[in-house]
């Protein structure tokens, strides 16, 4: 009976342990797409393992250093796929005109395009839009929303 209780207090003390643990914390903006499924060289594939949009500052067609970063690895990813065709779109936040807005995000898309172009990747291989302020992914009037929606978005086609 003695060898039944100690079992029996092994086992709530290892019970115990297991809830103590803290869980890993999740990243819940992240692609929550198994890898296991993930085709490579698609659309779900640039987004998890690359990044598929850039960020710009406000009235900016100019690349950040963060943006340059994340246009080096689509061009390394592109340079993996040679097959593999992309669409840059330019995004503005709300301000400015319609006309305005359409302007600017055809030079970010133009900026993020050309990036791509001096890093070797084939002009053939990539078109550029602009949706200007048409399509934001952030809404609300914050600059938390309005930095999220200055970007450029580059798209398998």
């Amino acid at each position: 009976m003695s060898s039944m209780k100690t079992l029996g207090a092994v086992a709530g003390l290892a019970l115990l342990a297991a809830c103590a643990k803290t869980p890993e914390p999740t990243d819940t903006s992240a692609n929550t797409t198994p890898a296991s499924t993930i085709v490579p060289g698609s659309q779900e594939d640039l987004v998890a393992n690359v990044g598929d949009r850039v960020f710009f500052d406000f009235d900016k067609s100019s690349l950040r250093q963060d943006a340059k970063d994340t246009l080096d690895k689509q061009a390394g990813w592109l340079a993996k796929y040679p097959s593999v065709n992309v669409q840059v779109a330019g995004n503005t936040d709300e301000r400015g005109t319609a006309e305005y807005n359409l302007a600017l995000g055809q030079r970010r898309a133009n900026s993020a395009a050309s990036y791509l172009k001096a890093r070797g990747v084939a002009a053939a291989r990539i078109s550029t839009i602009s949706f200007g302020k048409e399509r934001p992914v952030a809404l609300g009037s914050t600059e938390e929303a309005w930095a999220q929606n200055r970007n450029a978005t580059t798209s398998v086609r």
